[in-house]
């Protein structure tokens, strides 16, 4: 059984057909990046991997079940605009990561298990480079640094699937680098699913082991919504380790 499993999906606006007949699955572990032209779906997939979309047609199934419609503690997400709360320190972002998953009704974990929390919050501030600036607010952080910090917020929750849109699009090419290397290192340690939107074909094809082009492989110019984006390329790229579930 695929740990994804999508199923002849389309999605419709109406009569417009944004994405049609999507099959694809996908192991766990595998890290696809994702491409195409503007307009060609790719926003309105990651959507649908996020819970934000429902499908029209078809199905997405997650370790064979009915994909969750709503996003949850399973699915980490990081945008191009940095994502974290300009209110709160690095540390109380991070810490709030663990409030939401681990106290849903209050947001708020206190005694013991708020002190467990700001432990391992620390811990992955550290891991993310950001350990000597967990008290510092998100302003006082460059655009790199409050990345990093995005990173530690979705990650702290141990998700299964990361979910990646156009998450370096906004760094300058050195940080963007460094980024990368992070990136992988935590990949590869923590060992979660990535699914990346990018509109750099060179950064997706040097951060995935899976490649997914997105294009309208079907145009008529007198009924330009009648067909929606395809998978026009499925491309398996380099395996940087062997996945190996605990």
């Amino acid at each position: 059984m695929s740990f994804i499993s999508i199923k002849h999906l389309w999605k419709e606006y109406g009569n417009r057909v944004v994405l049609e007949n999507i099959s694809l699955d996908i192991a766990q572990g595998e890290f696809v990046s994702i491409v195409g032209a503007s307009g060609c779906g790719k926003t309105t997939f990651f959507k649908m991997l996020l819970g934000e979309e429902k499908p029209s047609r078809g199905e997405m199934l997650l370790h064979g079940k009915r994909w969750p419609l709503e996003p949850d503690a399973d699915r980490g997400v990081v945008f191009q605009r940095y994502s974290v709360f300009p209110h709160l320190t690095a540390i109380q972002n991070v810490v709030l990561g663990l409030e939401f998953r681990d106290a849903k009704w209050t947001t708020r974990l206190l005694g013991r298990k708020k002190n467990a929390a700001m432990e391992q919050a620390q811990t992955m501030l550290e891991a993310v480079g950001l350990g000597n600036n967990s008290h510092k607010y998100p302003h006082q952080l460059s655009g790199g640094m409050q990345q990093r910090l995005a990173l530690a917020q979705s990650l702290i929750r141990e998700p299964e699937i990361l979910l990646l849109d156009e998450p370096f699009g906004a760094l300058d090419p050195g940080i963007k680098a460094d980024m990368h290397a992070l990136l992988i290192s935590l990949w590869q340690e923590k060992q979660f699913s990535v699914f990346m939107v990018t509109h750099d074909i060179q950064e997706g094809f040097a951060l995935g082991t899976r490649l997914l082009v997105f294009d309208r492989v079907r145009n008529d110019p007198h009924e330009p919504d009648a067909y929606g984006a395809k998978i026009a390329y499925d491309i398996p790229l380099k395996q940087r380790r062997k996945w190996n579930p605990a």
